[in-house]
């Protein structure tokens, strides 16, 4: 057996997922610094419909990826405040 317990190696792919996730919300907000909210253009402006269509193709294709590293990290991290918990409860009652 290792000598690394199941709640390290819990707390290990929580941060790693976390990580992950973070830096994907970083990069998501670096691409949205470049959207506007209302764009008014005329039939000579498709350059910046296009630019506007192209950043929204890119948020959509990381919606998924934003949304399950997000609940992963929250599943993980509910499931190391579970395991920290039920540890403690064991050494607490330990004659």
């Amino acid at each position: 057996m290792s000598g690394i317990s199941p709640m390290m190696w819990v707390l290990f792919v929580w941060g790693a997922v976390t990580t992950a996730f973070v830096i994907l919300m970083i990069y998501r907000s670096l691409i949205t610094m470049r959207e506007d909210d209302q764009l008014f253009l005329d039939s000579t402006q498709t350059v910046a419909a296009a630019e506007q269509q192209e950043i929204q193709s890119k948020l959509k294709r990381l919606g998924p990826y934003t949304t399950g590293l997000g609940v992963a990290s929250a599943c993980l991290g509910a499931g190391a405040v579970g395991l920290w918990l039920c540890e403690a409860m064991t050494r607490f009652n330990a004659p």
